[in-house]
């Protein structure tokens, strides 16, 4: 049966539905006709808010990068810099794993190598991949990461190491937990033992 929603948020009731959608049933059974019939809106109505499947798709991979932004701005208000990016890494995994077909949208070839990105979901991917580099050039300073490299190789080598574990969690190369929880405090070791001199 359709929820009903209240006039003025008919934009976050579709993009929760879409999220719900694509979270149990993947981004093949995710259209427009059926996240209208989902709502209980016309699909007139819905076009207003996208104009196609892919604009649907690139704005449930921008709340993805919004999610991320925001986990990461409250990791890096912690005292405790170490700790902070042990939990950042541990956080990242989870994520991954949680939202397995969001994570796919945010980095996956569906709309990244199809070129197939809005102006939007470009500038969120960026200023998210930005506060990283700000957050890395920040623990470089505190010796944490690795001084010799710059900020942005720096994060780009660690980025790489943890979509690269999250990759193979979500293509369920592992998936016992204890190991995971394991492997993923040995990449933050491991991180962190850049060389330094």
């Amino acid at each position: 049966m359709p929820k009903p929603y209240h006039h003025g948020d008919l934009y976050s009731t579709l993009l929760l539905e879409a999220k719900k959608i694509l979270k149990n049933e993947g981004v093949s059974e995710l259209s427009i006709r059926k996240l209208a019939a989902q709502v209980g809106v016309s699909r007139t109505a819905l076009y207003h808010h996208f104009k196609d499947k892919n604009s649907l798709l690139c704005a449930l991979a921008e709340s993805g990068f919004a999610t991320q932004k925001n986990a990461l701005q409250t990791i890096m208000k912690k005292e405790k810099s170490r700790e902070a990016f042990e939990e950042y890494v541990q956080s990242y995994i989870s994520f991954a794993a949680n939202n397995h077909h969001l994570y796919d949208l945010m980095y996956g070839q569906l709309i990244w190598r199809n070129q197939l990105q809005t102006d939007s979901l470009k500038s969120a991917s960026r200023t998210t991949f930005k506060l990283w580099i700000k957050w890395v050039e920040e623990l470089q300073m505190e010796g944490i990461l690795d001084k010799e490299n710059s900020p942005l190789r720096v994060g780009q080598a660690c980025w790489a190491s943890l979509h690269g574990f999250a990759r193979l969690v979500l293509d369920g190369i592992y998936v016992n937990q204890s190991e995971i929880k394991e492997m993923t405090q040995q990449i933050s070791k491991m991180l962190q033992s850049f060389p330094k001199n």
